[in-house]
């Protein structure tokens, strides 16, 4: 490789970076709004205890409220300390980190509208399966 095609690459990932850092910095805004706007306690309300309903729920509102890995492990803990379903917990820990509403249109602008829906309706159905196998496999140990 010369350096002409090295100074031609970096060049074009600058230009990558530039046109994606509004996008992004536009995401964190909006799942900092969110972690902030709605409090831990408001979840709890909003599980019904239902062993059907309560992942369905647990993957919307975590798909909602995105956010990182560790902040959802300690709602989580908050939310199963207030006695919501390990099934709802699970659903929402992983729809949390892998769905993301707030991220869709700026992933369907950098990658594809196709392949952002497709992802995340494969994460969605993915959060509702992880959870009832992590409950099933609770009951079984």
């Amino acid at each position: 490789m010369d350096a002409k095609n090295v100074k031609r690459s970096l060049g074009k990932t600058a230009r990558s970076f530039r046109q994606t850092i509004p996008l992004l910095l536009g995401v964190l805004l909006l799942v900092s709004l969110v972690l902030v706007a709605v409090p831990a306690s408001l979840y709890a309300r909003v599980f019904t205890g239902n062993t059907i309903l309560d992942p369905l729920i647990g993957a919307v509102v975590g798909s909602i409220a995105a956010g990182n890995p560790i902040t959802s492990y300690i709602i989580g803990g908050e939310l199963i300390a207030q006695g919501v379903s390990i099934l709802a917990v699970a659903a929402f820990i992983v729809a949390w980190v892998t769905v993301g509403v707030i991220q869709l249109p700026a992933e369907g602008e950098m990658l594809g509208r196709r392949f952002a829906l497709i992802r995340f309706c494969i994460c969605f159905l993915s959060a509702v399966a992880v959870a009832v196998l992590t409950s099933f496999t609770l009951v079984l140990i």
